[in-house]
C-alpha cells in the first residue's frame, strides 16, 4: 500500500491526516493523475478527487483553482518528464545507437509511466503551457533531427529533409508505443529492436530522390 492509499484509508476511518501544503498538493496530483488516466478528464470529478484525498472540495480549489488547473499541472509534468527522459538518453556517438536510445527511452517511459502516457495521448480539453502530445512528439523529433541531418550529409542526401524523416521515425515509435501499452507483447527491447530494424534498414536503402509509382490523374 502506497502513502496515498494509507492517507486515504486513515481519512475514511475519520482520522484527520495533517499534511503540509506541499504534501497535500502532491497527494492531490497523484490522485488526480490516477483518476484522469483511468477515466479521462470529463468522467473525473472534483468530488471524487477530494473524497479519495480525505479533504473537502475547497481544498482542491485552493491548490489548483479547479479540475482544469489540476489536470493542466498533471499534463505539464508528464510532458516535461517524457522530454527529459528522451533527451537525457541520447548519449551515443553513432547514429544507429542514438536512434536505439531514443526508441528505448520512449518505450521505457510508456512502461514505467503508463498512467501518464494514457493521459498524454488523450485529446486534452484543457490548454497546457507545454503544448499537447503532438507538439511534444515534434520536440522529441527535433532532438533526433540533428542525428539524421549529419547522416544525410555524409550520404550526399539533402539534409533539409532530416526534419521530415525525424517526424516520421518518432511518430512511428510513438504510435507503436500506444499499441504496445495495451498488448504488452513482444517484450519491450524486442519492440525497440524491430522498430530500429525497420528504421535503420529503411534508411540504409534510402533513395535520395524517391518518386511515386502511381500515375497522377
Amino acid at each position: 500500500m502506497n502513502e496515498v492509499e494509507k492517507d486515504t484509508k486513515k481519512a475514511k476511518r475519520g482520522t484527520r491526516v495533517r499534511m503540509t501544503g506541499k504534501e497535500r498538493r502532491e497527494q492531490l496530483l497523484d490522485i488526480g493523475r490516477s483518476l484522469f488516466a483511468q477515466r479521462g478528464f470529463d468522467a473525473t470529478s472534483i468530488e471524487e478527487i477530494a473524497h479519495k484525498a480525505g479533504v473537502s472540495k475547497p481544498v482542491v480549489y485552493e491548490h489548483f483553482g479547479g479540475k482544469e488547473g489540476l489536470f493542466a499541472v498533471v499534463v505539464d509534468r508528464e510532458m516535461q518528464a517524457l522530454l527529459d527522459q528522451v533527451t537525457s538518453a541520447l548519449t551515443g556517438d553513432r547514429p544507429r545507437l542514438l536512434l536505439e536510445q531514443a526508441a528505448l527511452a520512449l518505450l521505457n517511459y510508456i512502461d514505467d509511466n503508463s498512467d501518464g502516457f494514457r493521459i498524454l495521448v488523450r485529446d486534452s480539453p484543457v490548454p497546457s503551457t507545454s503544448g499537447n502530445f503532438s507538439s511534444l512528439i515534434s520536440d522529441i523529433a527535433t532532438q533526433v533531427e540533428y542525428i539524421l541531418a549529419a547522416e544525410f550529409k555524409a550520404r550526399d542526401f539533402d539534409p533539409k529533409l532530416a526534419g521530415l524523416y525525424s517526424q516520421a521515425l518518432v511518430g512511428m515509435v510513438a504510435l507503436t508505443g500506444q499499441w504496445w501499452l495495451e498488448v504488452r507483447k513482444p517484450k519491450k527491447r524486442d519492440v525497440a529492436a524491430h522498430l530500429i530494424n525497420l528504421a535503420w534498414h529503411g534508411l540504409s536503402g534510402l533513395d535520395p530522390k524517391p518518386k511515386l509509382e502511381t500515375q497522377v490523374k
